[in-house]
């Protein structure tokens, strides 16, 4: 026993001493790098298609669904995939440990994209499903494991952090031009099944590197559960599940049940799961004060990332729809799909992440503190929205808008994420209480399930607000709240007890 336990501390010693991985950096993050990668190609190539795809008429291949209720679902299913996040992590930390829980996640996802890929209803419903469980699974935990390569005083962790966010977005930037194109102009599956092609690359990939490049990082179950506490929880969950499925299904029989029943549920849920899991941290005895002044900042911190994501991801989607629309999509005769917008994001992030880490590194403990980055990430999507909101005013009269400038206001948003989201999720792994790591990157994503629930709440307000009232009122919510944080930004440092 004293062997292993030496074998362990001098893996983990070696992680953080080794500098042969990309820029120095452990090499353990070049594995996760391509692991991610190729997970978000499967995800945002996918994700790409499915506005588009549920708002095309049936003639066209698509499911003909109006753009309310397209986007609805659309809310859905992001929200319910950042939401399986919190499951994802405590299972990582209670029974399977990070790197098994990340495989797992893997061969879920895959499948679920090879589902989608046949053309039918009852298969691209499996296959949302497996995607959100198995994203579930693996997004918290992969990022859990990025956080373990390095020593709470390593000053490459942020940068490793932006490193990695830049492989996501790698991914993330080819997805929609590969199966964006191929979804719309050749066949919707088609594009479906190459992103299941790009997920076992990334199982492939995971196998094969994991064991010589992570040691014994998330091997062992870091504060494993008993065997009566899992019966607990497996009977509260079922109980939840068989309350919802019994108001479902009355909602049908009765003939009430519409399309906001369903986000308004998910919302409800993702709403209750934070605050019921913050409560539960601070009862716990276990905690220092320490810990508990990190987890008191750690609230002003999901605050303001759920609020950033509340306003950016349902605009994606709204965006994605504007530019299909009410843009002039004409380059160098050819029409650019509309799901091409999406891989400007990602682009953006591949070009200005490095830049990114590099303004970091240079200026250290001079760069500006976690709250301040956010502050600057709210009123920059602020700004954003502000001008779609004059954007939109524009193509009220029929005007088309031209195509680069929805591609600006989205570099502007990309600023924002880059202060924002490497940042928030790097102080995740930092701040977290001993055994909880994932725990705590699992709700900095949920952080992105209740935005995205709560977003999707307000999409009615397109129809009475119209798309310019309805950016403007969302530009306008980030701003008043950039200027609650910002008198909060000295009290929120300090609490985090050391952590930049």
């Amino acid at each position: 026993m004293a062997t292993q336990a030496a074998d362990l501390n001098s893996t983990v010693f070696d992680s953080y001493q080794d500098k042969s991985g990309i820029g120095g950096h452990p090499r353990g993050l070049t594995t996760l790098f391509f692991t991610e990668m190729w997970e978000r190609f499967s995800y945002y190539g996918m994700r790409a298609l499915l506005i588009l795809y549920m708002t095309k008429a049936a003639t066209f291949g698509g499911l003909g669904l109006d753009d309310k209720t397209a986007q609805v679902i659309y809310g859905a299913y992001t929200g319910s995939v950042y939401l399986m996040s919190i499951p994802g992590g405590w299972f990582a930390d209670k029974v399977l440990g990070t790197r098994r829980a990340v495989l797992i996640g893997g061969i879920l996802i895959a499948l679920g994209h090879y589902s989608m890929a046949v053309p039918t209803i009852y298969t691209f419903s499996a296959g949302l499903v497996l995607i959100v469980l198995g994203t579930g699974l693996l997004k918290p935990n992969v990022s859990a494991i990025v956080g373990e390569l390095y020593s709470p005083e390593d000053q490459r962790r942020d940068s490793g952090f932006s490193i990695f966010y830049m492989g996501i977005n790698i991914g993330a930037f080819t997805a929609p031009l590969v199966c964006g194109f191929l979804g719309e102009k050749v066949n919707w599956h088609l594009g479906f099944g190459v992103a299941g092609v790009g997920m076992t690359i990334a199982v492939i990939i995971y196998i094969a590197a994991a064991p010589r490049t992570l040691g014994t990082i998330g091997r062992t179950v870091s504060n494993r559960e008993t065997p009566n506490r899992l019966r607990k929880v497996g009977m509260i969950s079922g109980l939840v599940l068989a309350v919802s499925s019994v108001f479902f299904v009355a909602d049908v029989m009765l003939g009430t049940y519409h399309a906001d029943h369903m986000i308004w549920y998910l919302a409800a849920i993702t709403l209750a799961t934070p605050l019921v899991y913050f409560a539960r941290i601070f009862r716990s005895t276990e905690l220092t004060r320490l810990d508990r002044d990190r987890m008191k900042a750690y609230v002003w911190i999901f605050i303001g990332a759920a609020t950033f994501w509340l306003i950016s991801d349902p605009g994606q989607s709204t965006l994605e729809l504007f530019a299909e629309n009410n843009a002039d999509r004409h380059f160098a005769g050819f029409e650019l799909p509309a799901s091409w917008l999406q891989a400007v994001n990602p682009i953006s992030i591949v070009l200005l992440a490095p830049v990114f880490a590099l303004i970091w590194v240079k200026l250290g403990k001079r760069a500006p503190t976690l709250p301040r980055k956010f502050v600057l990430a709210l009123l920059l999507i602020a700004g954003s929205f502000l001008a779609m909101a004059m954007l939109s005013h524009i193509a009220s009269g029929g005007t088309k808008v031209l195509w680069v400038w929805l591609a600006t206001i989205i570099v502007v948003q990309t600023i924002g994420e880059l202060l924002l989201s490497p940042t928030g999720l790097s102080a995740s792994s930092q701040l977290a209480p001993k055994g909880m790591e994932s725990q705590l990157v699992a709700l900095w994503f949920l952080s992105s399930a209740v935005g995205d629930a709560i977003g999707s709440t307000t999409a009615p307000l397109q129809d009475s607000l119209g798309l310019a009232g309805y950016f403007g009122l969302m530009g306008g919510a980030a701003l008043i709240l950039a200027a609650i944080i910002a008198t909060q930004v000295k009290r929120i440092h300090k609490l985090m007890g050391g952590v930049h």
